[in-house]
């Protein structure tokens, strides 16, 4: 026999609530456990300072009283100076009747009662002169309920004892109420921190869940999920805001991997078939030794080409993981331009190009001067490639170095085509050329080695109308009161990147050697 099982009461069985899954998640929040330690030390301050309070409210209370037996003491004694004892008890018999707090009683020798309000006293209060407080009875009736009071006992002449005293009734009854009041107001501490820890956790547990479901599905795929931002520019929207700026570097860095690996595959392609088809044509059809030796030439400048690419890749990777920068020195740019500028004139005489030099000195950042002369080369190397023909009289390249503010712009201004606005920033991509660069000699990643190295510095790189043609800006920040690095590159050489191959002659190899040790890209 079969019984149909309800699917509701099963899960319920099955899984927790979600009452029941939160107050344990709530009960293990740092928010909850610093809420409930800060509400123990404030219940304790506020414990504290109530019975400071309390035991201060009985110290003036009982001062005040200890002042008033001084006082009716005093009066009594000069009352017994002038008239004995028999004025004395007729002052303390007067008084007794009077309605208040005060105490008073006058004994024989032997302790029988002459005057007084006082009808119970513990034994021996009498026999013990001096300050007391003690449990009394003003009648016989309230034997049972006795009062308290702080009471001094005299020695009068003949023996006779004198009681002085005062109810303490008030204290008391200010103790029950100070205690009554703290009771409460510990209970309401408790109660109003308890709902605060409460509602603290919930809400720094609700956006901490909130983050987790964001985090799982970024986990899952969904690359474009961000953390939420309340707005608030708490500790947990800082937390978002810097994750956020993570996810988003991430995303660039994944982004560029999967175009990098796309270009590679298209644009290394051809250079690939090319190598390899030049190969089989040279076995098939060279009949001599120089014909191998030049297929063998041509092949070799395929792979040196090849070689420049995947370096320039390794180095723009390194340069975006910033794994480079310890190599930081402080460095004179004026020099440093100078010198690239001085190299690379002959290759501007030789297209027919005026290259103008304008450098401020004393120009000092703090950099790796590797790298920075490695993108500068390549900006100028693409000016001089891309310059109006020498048939213009405003055919001229223009390198400048200057201060403006607090930073360095470095600036190389062509008279070419220029880059459509539309275009500027996407120039900046690996493996990127423009339909007008088709023609020239390169692979697409000279602008990007040099964005990547000026991100590296902590500057920027910007693409401007030169009217006709392009200027590159790189803005550097300044560094100033720094000792120079002095090993010029008159007495170092070239700037050359990290493993990158110089440009070597070969026999039967074509093209200019590049000067500076910088691949055509």
């Amino acid at each position: 026999m079969t019984h149909n099982a309800d699917p509701s009461a099963g899960e319920a069985r099955g899984s927790p609530r979600p009452a029941q899954r939160f107050l344990p998640n709530l009960f293990r929040t740092t928010a909850f456990k610093l809420t409930a330690v800060y509400l123990v030390v404030f219940a304790l301050f506020a414990g504290l300072l109530l019975g400071y309070v309390a035991w201060n409210a009985k110290r003036l209370l009982d001062d005040q009283i200890r002042s008033t037996i001084d006082a009716e003491i005093q009066g009594l004694a000069e009352q017994q100076r002038q008239g004995g004892i028999r004025r004395l008890v007729n002052v303390i018999e007067r008084r007794s009747r009077a309605p208040g707090a005060s105490l008073y009683l006058v004994t024989t020798p032997v302790g029988e009662r002459i005057a007084g309000n006082v009808e119970a006293l513990p034994p021996g209060t009498l026999d013990r002169p001096g300050e007391a407080e003690i449990e009394y009875a003003r009648t016989s009736e309230a034997v049972d309920r006795p009062s308290r009071a702080i009471v001094r006992v005299f020695v009068l002449p003949a023996g006779f004892r004198l009681l002085v005293g005062r109810d303490v009734e008030e204290r008391e009854r200010l103790g029950i109420v100070i205690r009554r009041a703290a009771g409460w107001s510990l209970l309401l501490v408790f109660v109003l921190g308890c709902f605060a820890s409460w509602f603290v956790a919930r809400r720094v547990l609700k956006r901490i869940d909130d983050m987790t479901g964001t985090a799982q599905s970024i986990m899952a795929g969904d690359l474009k999920g961000r953390l939420a931002i309340s707005g608030t520019g708490d500790e947990l929207d800082r937390l978002a805001l810097n994750l956020n700026a993570m996810l988003e570097r991430i995303g660039e860095l994944m982004a560029g991997m999967q175009q990098v690996s796309d270009n590679i595959a298209h644009d290394l392609k051809t250079p690939l078939t090319r190598l390899r088809n030049r190969a089989e044509e040279a076995l098939r059809t060279a009949s001599s030794p120089d014909e191998l030796r030049a297929a063998l030439d041509g092949s070799i400048d395929e792979a040196d080409n090849l070689i420049r690419v995947f370096n320039a890749l390794l180095m723009i990777a390194r340069l975006e993981t910033g794994r480079i920068q310890d190599s930081m020195d402080t460095l004179d740019l004026s020099e440093i331009v100078s010198g690239l500028a001085e190299l690379y004139e002959p290759l501007a005489e030789e297209a027919g190009l005026s290259l103008i030099t304008e450098v401020s000195p004393g120009l000092r950042v703090s950099g790796n001067r590797e790298l920075i002369g490695q993108a500068l080369a390549n900006l100028i190397d693409n000016a001089l490639k891309y310059a109006a023909p020498a048939a213009s009289d405003r055919a001229q390249v223009t390198v400048s170095a200057r201060q403006e503010g607090g930073e360095i712009l470095l600036s190389v201004a062509d008279q070419g085509p220029g880059i459509p606005a539309e275009d500027r920033a996407r120039v900046l991509e690996r493996f990127v050329r423009l339909d007008v660069s088709r023609s020239k000699p390169g692979f697409g990643l000279g602008l990007a080695l040099a964005a990547g190295v000026v991100r590296l510095h902590g500057g920027q790189l910007r693409l401007e109308d030169n009217a006709p043609g392009l200027r590159v800006v790189i803005a550097l920040p300044m560094q100033a009161n720094s000792t120079v690095r002095r090993d010029g590159i008159e007495s170092q050489g070239a700037p050359k990147p990290v493993d990158m191959p110089t440009s070597r002659e070969r026999p039967g190899s074509t093209g200019a050697p590049n000067p500076v040790g910088v691949p055509l890209l």
